[in-house]
């Protein structure tokens, strides 16, 4: 019997399904060993050669898959296609002493077929994407360690930081700051409502130009003056332009516009979202089909597409909507200069496997995202929408050329539009029809209109908006964009303001100690630099200790400055109404080993203490804080601080997140290594693992 090893029991559930008794597949749980939990582990002396420990909680694990290997006739290793699943494999390769041959085994989908066709061509363990993983591991390591500590001793205790987390998170307060140092500028607004005697609907043209020059109007003299000579003038179209417009459709997805749609338009976070599609890519229980994988590796930068899927496209296309709605060859997408390009696009397995056929038989938002990657890859692949257009310039010949545009669009022929419509966007399917006006024609002037404006400062980041800006700025890779924004909310170095993030005054505090000591560490270049020097080590062009080697000294200096320097920014301790029993001084919030707690402010002379009620965790419903309260019967509760407004109410600690499967409320469980989000649904039966965050930890999303 041959022995196959993957990261996730489901995985190996659904693998197990599509192959005979002659294998087994057991999973390792992710990674079997790790940097070591308590210390760096890092040997800086010596190249920065990383010190590897078995991990506790995988001992009885690698008992059994010990136990499976001596009995198997060969062992494949079949952890996911990226960098950090070649670096799991290497791990258990190194761990079990496997030989070094063809062992490694990867599909870009868990179907029969490519599973089969996987282990048809087994390779060696690429070393390449091995070390481009163990130097962003190193790399993290190195700046958790010696940063965390500075920002703990400067500011307040517990605190850390990352490379890619702090750099997300100076993208947070400098937006932040940019809107409270934005200064409006005035602006007018000049429009004209017409009608022509053949045309039964009013006409709104907007103001253009003065003697066909562009003008902006700033202030409400100029916008007098044309108001004025627009009403003496004579209404004449000067210009009619017609055309057919082509709308083409939008990529299947990556994993970044993945998490971007799905925020705006199923308002799930980045983290649920990477959550529910790791269930769709590893397999689900679907009732009369057992456990099935519905959609392609989820982790990619990827819009390009197999051939072979590229022609069941079609063929669904022309069954399900026309022959007029294929187009005569694939669409093909560029990828981006900065796209890895290792893995296919997000699509489905098989596009038999319908939303509509699954609607009964899957969780709500797992069928609700399925649909959106499904609709997203058939659309991806039709013909253009096309459009009718109209552009009319009308002028009001006075004592100067007062110039308007009249703009209008139809849809001509859906295309892709039949299938899917990005977040945002419309189909303007209740467009009226567009007037029939000629060149030379004049109209009457019923009413003009002049609206006093202001330019408002940009929008703060949402889920969506973030993880594209850090696409765009190339901070982190797919793998690490949920990740990332989940770490600095669990830090409480950003929080929510409805869908909009914002950063807290902690989160504010750190930047800019970071900004001072760590100034390319903050900056973006900086870090989509380092983002390319591993993508040169994943391509064999460099070795990965001297990207490192390159980093470390000037990165030592500066963390020599800062624990020399005096400067710290301790955050004057939180009052509250309560009062001190023993002097009468109003008790303020600390924070000591175990967490908060209320203290005299006189101390050492008083040494007053007493338990802090406060915050406990976030909201599921709102995101406002969570507190812990005492009934009457002395039974414990927890409350959203946000009522009236918000009565979330809960007997258990609730988690801040809901279930990614049902949508229904889960409680937090467990300590350490066994902290876990539990589904209070008995039905669904959700259970996540949530470790503590380790510190400065900016790891790919395993």
């Amino acid at each position: 019997m041959d022995l196959i090893i993957v990261e996730s029991p489901h995985k190996a559930k659904t693998i197990s399904k599509y192959l005979g008794k002659q294998y087994m597949v057991m999973a390792s749980g992710g990674h079997i060993r790790d940097l070591p939990e308590h210390r760096m582990g890092i040997d800086i002396e010596h190249n920065f050669k990383p010190e590897y420990v078995i991990t506790e909680s995988k001992k009885n694990i690698i008992d059994s898959l010990r136990k499976a290997i001596g009995k198997a006739n060969k062992v494949y290793l079949a952890s996911d296609p990226d960098r950090e699943g070649e670096a799991i494999s290497w791990h258990i390769s190194q761990v079990f002493k496997l030989a070094d041959n063809d062992i490694r085994i990867e599909f870009n989908e868990i179907s029969k077929k490519a599973v089969l066709a996987a282990l048809n061509h087994p390779r060696k363990i690429n070393l390449n994407l091995v070390n481009a993983q163990q130097a962003r591991r190193v790399l993290d390591r190195l700046v958790g360690y010696e940063v965390s500590p500075i920002l703990s001793r400067k500011i307040k205790s517990g605190l850390s930081a990352g490379r890619v987390q702090s750099v997300a998170l100076k993208m947070v307060v400098d937006r932040e700051r940019e809107i409270r140092n934005f200064v409006p500028e005035e602006y007018w607004n000049i429009s004209a409502i017409l009608f022509k005697y053949d045309v039964p609907a009013m006409l709104k043209c907007d103001f253009s130009d003065i003697d066909g020059k562009k003008t902006k109007v700033g202030n409400k003299e100029l916008a007098d003056s044309i108001v004025n000579g627009s009403k003496a003038g004579k209404w004449i179209a000067d210009s009619v332009k017609r055309d057919t417009s082509v709308s083409r459709p939008h990529p299947p997805f990556t994993t970044s516009t993945m998490q971007q749609d799905a925020a705006s338009k199923l308002n799930m976070t980045p983290v649920q979202v990477m959550q529910i599609a790791q269930q769709l890519y590893e397999g689900i229980d679907i009732p009369g089909m057992g456990h099935t994988a519905l959609v392609t590796y989820i982790r990619t930068d990827s819009t390009r597409v197999s051939a072979e899927a590229q022609n069941e496209a079609l063929a669904h296309i022309r069954a399900a909507y026309g022959d007029e709605y294929a187009p005569a060859k694939p669409n093909v997408y560029k990828a981006k200069s900065s796209a890895q390009d290792a893995h296919e696009a997000i699509r489905p397995i098989s596009l038999s496997m319908t939303p509509e056929s699954l609607k009964d038989k899957l969780q709500k938002n797992t069928y609700k995202l399925y649909k959106l990657i499904y609709d997203r890859f058939v659309a991806s692949q039709m013909a253009p929408a096309l459009y009718d257009t109209l552009t009319v310039h009308i002028t009001s010949q006075s004592d100067k050329n007062y110039g308007y545009v009249l703009k209008g669009k139809t849809l001509k022929f859906k295309g892709w539009q039949a299938a899917y419509m990005p977040a945002g966007e419309s189909n303007d399917k209740d467009a009226k029809p567009l007037p029939n006006i000629k060149e030379g024609e004049d109209f009457t002037l019923k009413e003009m209109k002049a609206e006093q404006k202001f330019t408002t400062p940009p929008a703060r980041f949402t889920d969506a908006t973030l993880v594209k800006g850090m696409e765009d700025n190339g901070i982190g890779r797919p793998s690490t964009y949920a990740a990332t924004i989940s770490v600095i909310s669990k830090r409480n170095y950003i929080e929510k303001d409805g869908k909009f993030i914002k950063p807290t005054e902690l989160g504010e505090t750190v930047c800019d100690m970071l900004v001072k000591y760590f100034p390319n560490i903050m900056d973006v270049k900086f870090t989509s630099d380092m983002e390319l020097n591993l993508d040169r080590i994943e391509d064999g062009g460099v070795q990965w200790e001297k990207i490192i080697a390159d980093f470390y000294p000037d990165f030592k200096k500066r963390c020599a400055m800062a624990r020399f320097d005096g400067e710290t920014k301790k955050p004057k301790p939180e009052e509250t109404d309560e009062v001190c029993p023993n002097c009468g001084a109003k008790l303020v919030v600390r924070e000591g080993k175990y967490g908060k707690f209320l203290a005299c402010p006189n101390f050492p002379h008083c040494k007053f203490t007493k338990p802090y009620e406060g915050y406990v965790t976030t909201c599921p419903v709102c995101g406002r804080g969570v507190s812990r309260k005492v009934s009457k019967k002395g039974n414990v509760f927890y409350s959203c601080s946000g009522y009236p407004q918000c009565d979330f109410i809960s007997w258990d600690l609730p988690a801040p997140v809901r279930c990614p499967k049902c949508g229904g409320f889960m409680k937090q469980a467990g300590k350490g290594e066994k902290h876990r989000y539990v589904c209070l649904n008995k039905q669904c039966g959700y259970v996540e693992s949530v470790p503590l965050p380790e510190e400065g930890a900016d790891g790919e999303d395993k």
